[in-house]
């Protein structure tokens, strides 16, 4: 078994397509649209997806926005340098909500960015101690 891919819905495909390409570097590995059902479907991610994880962005062509709610978290990113890695979203546009640090209560390196959507991206050290 492994984790095939996470469904996110965005509003506007075109701004959350280059924010997951663009700002975070990923590849978009496929897309289609589905007229008579109204949407469209991206998958982007860092490798194949034979080997590895994807994010699916649902895009429904008659909804602009979504409210977010309070049970979904957040996505996790592993960056080789968190505190570079904010430096790039930023140049690029991206918004950084908590900067690169350590985890309170911890020793972890993080950081915070938000998607078009208002989605959560959660950027961690690959030297992990929590």
């Amino acid at each position: 078994m492994r984790l095939l891919h996470t469904m996110l819905r965005v509003g506007n495909l075109e701004k959350s397509l280059d924010f997951y390409t663009n700002v975070l570097g990923m590849s978009l590995h496929r897309q289609k649209d589905y007229p008579e059902g109204r949407f469209t479907l991206a998958f982007v991610g860092y490798g194949d997806e034979s080997k590895h994880s994807a994010i699916e962005l649902t895009h429904n062509w008659d909804t602009d926005a979504y409210e977010l709610g309070t049970g979904f978290g957040h996505v996790a990113i592993e960056v080789d340098d968190v505190y570079a890695a904010c430096e790039r979203i930023k140049e690029k546009g991206g918004e950084v909500v908590r900067e690169a640090g350590p985890m309170k209560h911890g020793n972890s390196i993080l950081a915070f960015v938000r998607d078009p959507d208002g989605y959560m991206i959660e950027l961690l050290s690959p030297k992990r101690q929590d």
